[in-house]
């Protein structure tokens, strides 16, 4: 999985997509959509550490490839969007909207350990099939990994991995919970309420039977 290796004062670290174990459960039946804008498929994090040390952790499609995974196991149909599709064009329930608010780590200096932390906090927007914002949900994953059996760029990715894996396990037991996405099952669409012409609510007032005694 580890594309770049540290050198020097400089640490670079590339991922590859993680895989994650199927989750046993039962597939909620509807049809959504799944919206990732660039920055969260191509996400790169820099840090310059105690001043001396500059990390960049280029995730790749590893945020992308873990979504569109396990949406596919937890939803009956799971279509993933380019920034050219209209969600209002397909036949979908809902539209999932994901980014991230905050990746953060630590190094064994900063911890004072021997292991690499990493935090991510993930953000699902959930929109209806109107395109309406339903529901918001942060999502806070925290992994971590020793470097006594491996070197920093592979700990560091290591806890990145676990990360990942910690907010798939949340998502997988409180995403419905905490979203309500479920509700959205063929949900009908709000047709507009009917304009009335004014000049016919008149003319229907004035009809009606005629006095003949006059």
């Amino acid at each position: 999985m580890l594309a770049g290796l540290a050198a020097g004062c400089s640490s670079s670290v590339a991922f590859q997509a993680p895989t994650i174990p199927t989750p046993l459960v039962e597939k909620i039946p509807m049809s959504v959509g799944l919206r990732m804008p660039g920055n969260f498929e191509h996400f790169i994090h820099q840090e310059l550490v105690f001043g001396r040390e500059e990390w960049s952790i280029d995730l790749g499609r590893s945020n992308a490839a873990l979504f569109e995974q396990l949406f596919s196991h937890m939803f009956a149909s799971v279509k993933v969007l380019s920034e050219n599709d209209d969600p209002n064009l397909l036949p979908l329930d809902a539209l999932i909207e994901t980014s991230i608010d905050a990746f953060e780590f630590s190094t064994p200096d900063q911890s004072n350990t021997e292991a690499f932390a990493v935090w991510i906090r993930y953000r699902l927007k959930v929109y209806d099939r109107e395109g309406k914002l339903f529901s918001e949900w942060p999502v806070s994953a925290y992994g971590k990994s020793q470097t006594t059996t491996m070197g920093k760029s592979q700990a560091l990715q290591r806890a990145a991995v676990l990360a990942m894996r910690d907010a798939a396990a949340l998502m997988v037991m409180k995403l419905d919970e905490e979203t309500q996405i479920s509700t959205l099952i063929n949900k009908p669409v709000t047709q507009p309420a009917p304009v009335s012409d004014e000049n016919d609510v008149q003319t229907t007032a004035l009809e009606g039977p005629t006095d003949d005694s006059s």
